[in-house]
């Protein structure tokens, strides 16, 4: 069984460690967990894992985060994975920080990336990692704060919210979506 596992981010130095980078942030957890290291490809740089016979293709796209459909299509295609098979990695305003939440398919929730990935598969039935980041909107304006690093406080946990994230991708493959979610989504 074969999965594509994308993190959604911006490539550039000036993103590396913002809000709207989790999904590359968690791949990168995953990847240095797993030793295994990530090559620059077309439309993006990608890793392969094999764990308990699964087979994960880890991408995070260079297409910048509006156009992330572009690289998501290719490799669902040149990997020949099933949409079934793949889980997109992303930041959510509407989730209170470190709150994950995985879903088996569903809209947008106004995230570009989300948007323009079910516009390019002309649907949105693709299981998502949805990682919260708080909504400081009232304090900050939505572009500044989702572009913006973490906060101190945040910084402390982040390392535990992204291994329980990395710990969703291994259940989400090993136990299936729906158990996956009974375990984890349930938390607080």
């Amino acid at each position: 069984m074969k999965y594509l596992i994308a993190g959604l981010g911006n490539f550039g130095t000036e993103y590396a460690n913002t809000r709207h980078n989790i999904g590359f942030m968690i791949l990168d957890a995953f990847a240095e967990a797993s030793n295994i290291v990530f090559t620059p490809r077309r439309y993006g740089d990608l890793a392969e894992y094999r764990y308990k016979s699964k087979e994960f293709v880890l991408l995070k796209p260079s297409t910048y985060m509006n156009l992330s459909g572009n690289a998501v299509r290719y490799w669902l295609q040149k990997e020949g994975i099933e949409q079934e098979n793949l889980l997109v990695l992303v930041d959510d305003l509407a989730l209170p920080f470190g709150q994950l939440r995985l879903r088996k398919k569903g809209s947008d929730g106004g995230h570009n990336g989300l948007k323009h990935i079910a516009e390019t598969l002309g649907n949105e039935d693709y299981a998502r990692l949805r990682f919260g980041i708080g909504n400081q909107v009232k304090i900050y304006n939505t572009i500044d704060y989702v572009l913006g690093d973490w906060l101190p406080e945040e910084k402390k946990v982040l390392p535990e919210k992204i291994k329980t994230a990395c710990d969703i991708i291994l259940s989400y493959s090993l136990s299936g979506i729906d158990r996956t979610m009974n375990l984890y989504n349930t938390r607080p």
